[in-house]
């Protein structure tokens, strides 16, 4: 195709009408002309097709309904938070039952929860009870929640992420 006829074609657009009803393949400046006299703006909505698809509407309307939209789907998602616990390896039972209420508590709040074994000094030879710890956490929450992430070592910690289960 010459230069000369993508320049006619690029004047060509397929017009589709503000009720949907397909007007057929218009010059530009005609299909621009019909908008006008029916009051609306001529909208590109496909620019890659061949020819180029143009639809009739009012474009203030179509810009506003589409921020009501927006909006709409921003008051209506749901912030999903990442609540880190942290223990150690020499952690007490009645302080590691405190800290597994606020694990049960965050996901049952639909949260995620990062549970972190941290050690401190010669503890890092110990690692068997950071798994241990994480192991214990993941038995008692099996009624609530999954593990998404599994216990891996990072550094002087050891942690692992929970998810809740989905509600039924």
């Amino acid at each position: 195709m010459t230069r000369r006829n993508e320049q006619i074609r690029a004047r060509e657009v397929r017009v589709i009408d503000d009720q949907g009803e397909q007007l057929g393949i218009l010059n530009r400046n005609a299909a621009i002309d019909l908008a006008k006299e029916r009051g609306f703006d001529l909208v590109e909505v496909a620019a890659n097709a061949e020819p180029p698809v143009c639809k009739i509407m009012d474009y203030g309307k179509f810009k506003f309904e589409q921020s009501k939209k927006k909006q709409e789907a921003k008051r209506n998602a749901t912030v999903v938070q990442i609540k880190e616990i942290k223990v150690r390896p020499k952690t007490d039972e009645h302080d590691y039952q405190t800290k597994l209420k606020h694990i049960r508590r965050f996901l049952e709040e639909g949260d995620r929860c990062k549970v972190t074994v941290f050690f401190r000094g010669r503890e890092i030879v110990h690692k068997d009870r950071g798994q241990v710890i994480l192991e214990r956490v993941v038995e008692d929450t099996r009624d609530i929640a999954k593990v998404e992430q599994a216990p891996s070592s990072e550094g002087r910690t050891l942690h692992m992420l929970l998810v809740p289960l989905p509600k039924k």
